[in-house]
This record gives C-alpha cells, structure tokens and sequence, in this order.
C-alpha cells in the first residue's frame, strides 16, 4: 500500500555544496515546524496521554485537607518588665510591641510546644497511619517519630505577624477536620502554660539563696558591731556622741558665763575694797546744843517788861537791865554764849554696808572659782571621752556601714524574693496580656490539590510532548521539505515525488 505523502527522499547524509566544502546543515522556517510537528502528531498524542493518565492518577490519591485557624492578641506583660537581681540599673526597661510579638511567636513556634502537644493529644491520635508502628517501637524509636511528628505539625502549622500589630493568626492543616481543631486549640492551651515556665521561671531559689548568703554575713557583722561596743563600754555611739556634744557645748558656755560672773564680782570686789579703806569705821550718832544764853535772854527781856510796868523807860533799873540785854544779844550773835552739850558715837553703817557687801563678793568670788575649776574639769573630761570616740569613730563607721548595707541587701531580697513569688503565682493563674481573640473550630470545607495537579499535568504532558517532537523532528535524517532543501542547498526544488512507507 503506498502514500500520496510528499517526502524528500531518504539518504543517510545531505548533499555537500562543494567536494571540499563542509556538511549542509538543514534550514527551516516556522511553516516547516507545524508540517514536521503535524507528522509526529502520533508519537506526540502517545507521550501526552500518557503523562496526563499518570498525573491524573496520582491526583486521585490526593485527599482533602482541612486548616483550622485561630488568632491571639499580645500586649506588653509584667514578665517583659526588666527586674535586675541586684541594683536597679536598667530597672523598668520593656521591649517594643514588634519585639514582643516576635518573641511570643517563636515560642508558639517551638519544638519544645509541638511536643507538648503530641503528647498531651497523643501520637497515634495525630497520625493514626504511624499509629501501629509507633506502638512495638523502642523508646528511643519513640522518641523518633515523635521528633518526626514534631516536624510535620511544624510544616502544617503556620504563623503570621504583622508589623505594629498586636494580633497572631495560626493556621494548622490536617486531613481531618476534628484533630486539626484539636490540636490548634491544644497548642494554644499547652503556650498558655509553656509561656509562663519560660517567662517566669519555675522558683526563686536563686534569691532565697542569696539572700541566705547576705543574712549569714549580716550575723557576722552584728556580732562584730556588738563586740565592738561592749569592749569599749558604748551602749548607744550616735547617741552617746550626741549627748556628749551637746554637754560640751552646755558646759563651754556654763564656764564662759562663769567667768564672765567672776571677773565682774572681782571687779566690784576692788571697788568695794577701796571704798571701805576710805571709810571710818566708827560714826556720831548724836550730840546735845547748849540753850542756856538763849533762855537767860528771854528771862531777861521778861524781866524788863516786869520792870517797865513799874518804873518808866529811863529808870536806872531799866536801863541796866537793858544793858544786860544788849551785851547778851552781842554775844550770842558773836557765838560767845554757845557751847557743846552732850554726844555719843558708834560704828560707822556705811562702813558696814561695805563690809557686807565685800564679803558676799569674796564669797562668791570664792564660789564662782570652785564652778569655774569644776568646769574646766567637765569640759576637759568630754573632751577626752570625745576624743576616744573620734578614735573609734572609723571603726564604727566601718562596722555600721557594712550591718546597714548587708541589712539593705538583706532587706531588698526579702522584698524581692516575696514580689517574685507572688509574681509567679499570679502569673500562674492567669495571663492578661495574652488573650484568645478566635479559638479553632473544625472546618466545614476543606482544600484538595486535585484540580491544581491535573493542570500541571496537562501543561507538563503538553510541554513533553512537544519537546519529544522536536526532538523526533531534528533527529530524523535528510531534509524533511522542499522548502528546507532549496534553503539548505541553496538551489530551488523542481518536483517532489511520492515514496512507498
């Protein structure tokens, strides 16, 4: 049976152009691709079929996958606050939202919680196909496909963050709607408590031990502190420093007053004392005046009126009388009638008063020295218990700094230690800052890659087949069309000719 198909005919090389020249390599045009492809269109169809058949094939056992999903909304927590162990350098440092979310996401993304949740759920629950082998496996095969499992739900669980957003959206695949719910919400149970072991920590020992540390050495230097002042006699340093102080003061100013006493009583001493010598000691306290002349002249001028009631003024009598009164008068105005009468004398009261009064001065010039050498004492005896505290002072200040210093520490762990643990407890019980905004539900719909795996089966059979045709084409000898031989050869084609297949 034989063809009408127009063919160059067969050889086993092309023409040469010339004897010396090189092989002619065949030249085609796009029209040549579509009449070369359309002969192979057999081999094309048989490569493309089978391609498809077996890409269909493996769709088939592809089967429906269900994404449970959930999202939970972070703020800034307590156990994010920084609180250093010791002093309070950097104290109340708190990260940014972005690194917060990002740290709260790579805990939801940790091996250490997948497995929490493979063994809180159960492995053969999870993968039921693993289910007999993992249950005649050793420990340590256990504990190897539990390290696979573990990295399956890593691949099927999905995380997303955004930027300046508070909210993480989980997504977890599984074939089946029921355990893809429940493992997304057993993941989210098992990071409520993972979060709280990791952030807080599991106890306060580190605290309580140094705070054990600063207690013994607080003991120590108490019994420094008071040996230190039973050997030298102190009950209280500050207080004992203070009082004395304060009567030194007291007693500087009694001294300076006393003195200031002494040197005025001196002062009036002397004075009284050169008084008293000028003074007499002895004083007239009286004497008597003799009025003898006066009352014989008044006698006498009586007796002249008794004389003129009888004689007249120019009797003899009278005149004589007169004479008497008259030489009488002269004398006493010339103070030759008078006399001393009687006087009586006694010690002086003035010079008294100032005997008195010299006496007290010396007395309490006596007084005031006796208070002024006592204190003198007084003060030289506070100085000197001053200046054995001023010695001892260093040591005191030594030995207190280092009691008030190990009693802060003391105190500040104490304080520390209680605020941790009822830190602990709170976090514990509840999380604030971390809030289930959506929990999983099963899925209704699931997703199967059927359709996908189909089109990339039909685009990849396509794509073979056509490169096994042109494959096919550019490997078959000699010069497949007229066209192509008269632009290989170049000379043109006068007649084609039928071959028998």
């Amino acid at each position: 049976m034989s063809t009408s198909a127009w063919t160059s005919v067969p050889h086993d090389s092309p023409p040469r152009m010339a004897a010396s020249g090189p092989a002619a390599r065949p030249r085609y045009a796009p029209t040549d691709f579509v009449t070369l492809l359309w002969r192979e269109r057999f081999l094309m169809l048989l490569v493309f079929v089978i391609i498809v058949a077996l890409g269909f094939a493996f769709a088939t056992t592809l089967k429906k996958s269900y994404t449970a999903q959930s999202s939970l909304f972070v703020r800034l927590g307590q156990e994010y606050v920084y609180e250093p162990r010791a002093g309070d350098a950097g104290r109340g440092a708190v990260p940014t939202t972005d690194e917060v979310i990002q740290s709260e996401a790579e805990i939801l993304g940790s091996g250490a919680l997948r497995e929490r949740v493979i063994r809180k759920i159960g492995f053969a629950k999870i993968f039921p196909q693993l289910a007999g082998k993992y249950a005649g496996a050793t420990p340590e095969g256990k504990r190897v496909l539990i390290a696979e499992g573990r990295d399956a739900i890593g691949k099927s669980l999905k995380i997303e963050t955004a930027p300046d957003n508070s909210i993480i959206r989980l997504s977890y695949q599984n074939d089946d709607p029921e355990m893809a719910e429940k493992v997304l919400n057993t993941l989210l149970e098992e990071y409520l408590v993972y979060r709280r072991s990791l952030l807080i920590g599991g106890d306060n020992t580190v605290l309580q031990r140094q705070r054990d540390i600063f207690s013994q050495k607080l003991g120590q230097a108490d019994a420094a502190y008071q040996d230190f002042l039973t050997s030298n006699d102190i009950g209280d340093f500050t207080a004992q420093k203070t009082s004395l102080t304060q009567l030194q003061a007291s007693v500087e100013q009694q001294r300076y007053s006393v003195e200031a006493q002494l040197q005025d009583r001196s002062g009036r001493l002397a004075v009284v004392e050169a008084e008293l010598a000028k003074t007499p000691t002895e004083s007239i306290i009286y004497r008597d005046v003799d009025m003898s002349a006066s009352v014989k002249l008044a006698q006498l001028k009586l007796d002249r009126e008794g004389l003129l009631a009888r004689y007249t003024p120019g009797a003899q009598p009278v005149q004589d009388i007169n004479a008497q009164i008259a030489q009488l008068e002269r004398g006493l105005a010339a103070g030759r009638t008078g006399g001393e009468g009687a006087r009586r004398s006694g010690p002086n009261p003035i010079w008294q008063t100032l005997a008195s009064t010299r006496n007290d001065l010396r007395a309490e010039v006596a007084a005031l020295q006796q208070s002024l050498t006592a204190y003198a004492q007084q003060s030289q005896s506070v100085n000197e218990r001053l200046l054995r505290l001023a010695q001892l002072e260093p040591q005191f200040n030594e030995l207190s700094r280092d009691r008030d210093v190990l009693s802060s520490n003391v105190r500040d762990f104490t304080v520390r230690e209680q605020q941790d643990e009822a830190q602990r407890q709170m976090s514990a019980e509840t999380s604030d800052n971390i809030r289930i905004v959506q929990r999983a539900v099963a899925p209704s719909t699931g997703k199967s890659l059927k359709k996908p795996v189909l089109l990339l089966a039909v685009m990849f059979a396509g794509f073979t087949a056509l490169c096994v045709g042109l494959i096919r084409m550019f490997l078959r000898p000699g010069l497949q069309t007229p066209a192509s031989a008269s632009r290989t050869l170049g000379m043109p084609v006068l007649a084609t000719a039928g071959v028998k297949r």
